[in-house]
């Protein structure tokens, strides 16, 4: 992958940390404790996706990425960068009203070994600063071997639907701007991206969990 990718890739997160920082006055979102391993179903417009998750690679991000999903905070989110032979970007909602209580960061995973960016993982994005990640995660078109040195910890994997993910629109690009996504929501999304597809529902197939605090 060229620098200038690369550069873009954390600019993107960049500056949607940026605007997270804008509704820092925000009630905290919910944190749940997932279970050690548990799957998650995506009900995509291309079709479904379903994603194997295991605690131990990266417990943090884990319990956000759960937490998220139990809380119905990725229903209806876009597909919204989709770089073809490098990323898919998700994990912001169409309801900004949401977005302001998912705004708070969480710390960082520590890489263990074996939990890489090979093609079909799923991942947390953000800046380059340390405990950055918020909501924003990607899924690896490639092996992305570089992102491991720069903390990027996959937290999943697809397990099946990887077809599906290689189908989503990539007639953007990079175009969607990530603050007004955060901003506006479907608002904006669906007056300048109709194409974009999105996420109908996010399951998970798991034992109930309860609040962490």
């Amino acid at each position: 992958m060229s620098t200038l990718r690369r550069s873009t890739f954390l600019l993107a997160a960049a500056l949607a940390l940026v605007q997270a920082a804008c509704m820092a006055d925000s009630p905290p979102p919910p944190n749940f404790h997932a279970p050690d391993s548990f799957t998650v179903l995506l009900d995509t417009s291309r079709g479904p996706v379903t994603i194997e998750v295991t605690r131990s690679n990266a417990p943090i991000g884990v319990d956000r990425f759960y937490s998220m999903v139990k809380s119905g905070y990725l229903d209806g989110a876009r597909f919204f960068r989709v770089v073809p032979g490098f990323v898919v970007q998700f994990g912001i909602s169409g309801n900004p009203a949401l977005n302001k209580v998912w705004t708070s960061p969480i710390k960082d995973d520590p890489p263990r070994r074996g939990n890489k960016n090979v093609r079909g993982t799923v991942v947390f994005a953000s800046t380059q600063d340390p405990d950055s990640r918020t909501t924003q995660l990607f899924f690896n078109l490639a092996d992305n071997r570089m992102l491991d040195s720069q903390g990027f910890v996959p937290i999943g994997k697809v397990a099946k639907g990887t077809e599906v993910v290689d189908r989503f629109f990539s007639g953007y690009g990079e175009d969607p701007d990530q603050g007004l996504i955060l901003s506006q929501g479907d608002a904006y999304l669906s007056k300048t991206f109709p194409s974009l597809d999105y996420i109908k529902s996010a399951t998970i197939a798991a034992p109930a969990a309860t609040p962490s605090h």
